[in-house]
């Protein structure tokens, strides 16, 4: 009886640490304060340099505890995980240490109406965090029915997932399909991190899980949200020229196809970019297929691009789908991704890419839009940045989160997979263009747009090295004076190197005629003394002057600048 007693207390006890050890974690987090902050390979001055962190940037450590340093910063180094495994070492005095638990059990009501809709615990610090910041934004979850790791095995299966990187992590060698000298066949290594929701619970890339359906709560703001996203495109110029405006033509068609414009917008920027390289799909000028436009490279497959070329293979699908007239071809392709993928369970920009919960059981893991791993959170930022400038980011907003079975709670963030490592510092293959657009920003020949006021240079820097490589932009100031930290303003230049070249844009923030990186009273005088002809504003600074894109300085522009002053208008960057 004795022995049976002691047996039910081990029991008990056993039972206890378990719980202890798999219900209950602690996430700890560091906030970088101040400037010019290094990320070093090892606790000490004498590493090498990983990156420069941007001031208030969070990121998880590997534990709360210190290393002890080899050289310099007395009282320490943490290390913290920087791009999914990647770590690295910052001197204690520049961090502020905060913690996030988590338990299967909740601790407040987010965590348990979240436990009560599905999520997993895992997921809950993530959207917590988002809900607490932006307590409009709804979240639901989408249970796959899958395990885990035999869905990011097959997503991984050669030819089905590509990416614009050389690390040899992310790439797998076993497969021989590359099909481009810029994109690789995508390991499991980096699939597993671009496909696990918990890495993108953040403002920027959250809305690769937006509901794409057309919202009336919206609609309102749709027309100039549309506009922001594709106006610094050659594409859109060049119809805008013509007296079309793809603007207005998305809005029209969006709602008789029930898909949202803003997603409407970011995939034909995402499928044209941002240049004339594919001026023949969207000119309808080409011959024998004058009228006929493609602006979403339905029909652009790999095996047709490779033997007849991208304009032959995207023309004739056009005509064939009597994609006759502007209206007609936005219209037609909205309505194929509407039916062909929205309809069929594709309603997320994630689930577009990572077909995880098809209507039609023999298309998982198939009928994919795109192959690139990286377009999900590539359109997120470029959907954040639009909401973000016109001030919508607050609104309701509808985001539906796949979960996996079997997914390993204590990999939260941290061992998922990996990425390109900002520390990498061969430079990227990408187009210039196509680095700027996809770091979040606006590109135009010679210049770099959607920079917010008051963006530190240092964040400038590391959105565009994430893309081009570690050290391979480089920022000065109208003085031609390199510079790395403080606010980034109008006249600055930035300058990009790639594979091939190198080219420099200037800095438009528009607003900051002055060029000190803010819209303030000085702005608001020198406009105002430009339209009474006291004062000039020349080049980009009379371009940032021109807030409301009318071609001229006038009423409008100083009205616009005030309210931007008193906090009752964000000007469109």
């Amino acid at each position: 009886m004795k022995n049976k007693y002691y047996k039910y207390l081990l029991v008990f006890f056993f039972l206890f640490i378990v719980k202890m050890n798999f219900c209950h974690a602690t996430i700890y987090r560091g906030r970088i304060n101040g400037t010019g902050v290094y990320l070093r390979s090892g606790p000490g001055t004498n590493y090498d340099t990983l990156k420069t962190l941007t001031n208030g940037a969070e990121y998880n450590l590997v534990s709360n505890n210190k290393y002890p340093s080899e050289k310099d910063c007395a009282n320490g180094w943490y290390k913290l995980y920087y791009e999914g495994s990647a770590s690295g070492y910052v001197c204690s005095d520049y961090m502020s240490i905060s913690s996030l638990e988590y338990n299967t059990n909740p601790n407040n009501d987010c965590e348990k109406s979240l436990q009560e809709a599905g999520f997993p615990a895992s997921y809950w610090p993530g959207i917590c965090s988002l809900k607490e910041s932006h307590p409009n934004w709804q979240f639901q979850p989408i249970f796959t029915g899958l395990d885990w790791s035999s869905a990011v095995e097959n997503e991984s299966a050669c030819g089905t997932s590509y990416i614009a990187s050389t690390i040899p992590t992310n790439i797998d060698n076993t497969c021989h399909n590359q099909y481009t000298k810029t994109w690789y066949p995508a390991s499991a290594t980096a699939v597993a991190y671009y496909m696990d929701p918990r890495n993108f619970f953040t403002d920027q890339y959250i809305f690769q899980f937006e509901y794409l359906k057309y919202d009336d709560n919206l609609a309102t703001l749709y027309a100039s949200a549309t506009t922001d996203v594709i106006d610094h495109a050659e594409f859109y110029k060049y119809h805008y020229s013509l007296n079309n405006n793809l603007g207005d033509i998305i809005n029209i068609v969006s709602k008789e196809v029930n898909v949202s414009p803003i997603f409407i917008a970011s995939r034909i920027l995402q499928e044209m970019g941002s240049s004339t390289s594919l001026y023949n799909l969207y000119s309808g000028v080409y011959p024998n297929y004058e009228g006929y436009y493609n602006f979403y490279n339905f029909g652009v497959t790999d095996s047709c691009a490779t033997s007849s070329g991208p304009t032959a293979c995207g023309l004739e699908y056009a005509k064939k789908s009597k994609w006759y007239g502007l209206q007609e071809a936005i219209k037609g392709g909205a309505l194929e991704l509407a039916s062909s993928y929205i309809a069929k369970g594709q309603y997320t920009g994630y689930l577009q890419k990572y077909n995880v919960v098809p209507t039609e059981s023999n298309r998982l893991y198939s009928h994919q839009y795109m192959t690139n791993i990286q377009a999900p959170s590539s359109e997120s930022k470029t959907t954040y940045n639009t909401y973000n400038n016109l001030g919508l980011i607050n609104n309701v907003f509808a985001f539906y989160i796949p979960v996996y079975n079997n997914m390993d709670d204590s990999t939260y963030l941290e061992n998922n997979g990996a990425v390109d490592t900002p520390g990498n510092t061969d430079p990227s293959e990408m187009p210039i263009n196509t680095i700027v657009v996809s770091s979040g920003y606006k590109y135009a020949s010679g210049e770099i747009l959607g920079i917010s006021p008051e963006t530190n240079i240092e964040t400038v820097k590391s959105n565009l090295e994430s893309i081009a490589g570690y050290g391979n932009v480089k920022i000065t100031n109208a003085n031609d004076t390199l510079v790395t930290d403080g606010l980034i303003g109008t006249g600055y230049k930035v300058t990009i190197q790639n594979t091939t070249n190198s080219e420099t844009l200037t800095v438009i923030i528009n607003g900051d005629t002055s060029g000190d990186g803010m819209v303030n009273a000085l702005d608001l005088l020198q406009v105002q003394k430009n339209i009474l002809g006291t004062f000039s504003l020349n080049g980009v600074y009379n371009l940032a002057g021109d807030t409301s894109d009318d071609g001229i300085i006038n009423a409008l522009d100083l009205l616009q600048i005030q309210k931007s002053i008193l906090g009752t208008y964000t000007i469109v960057q």
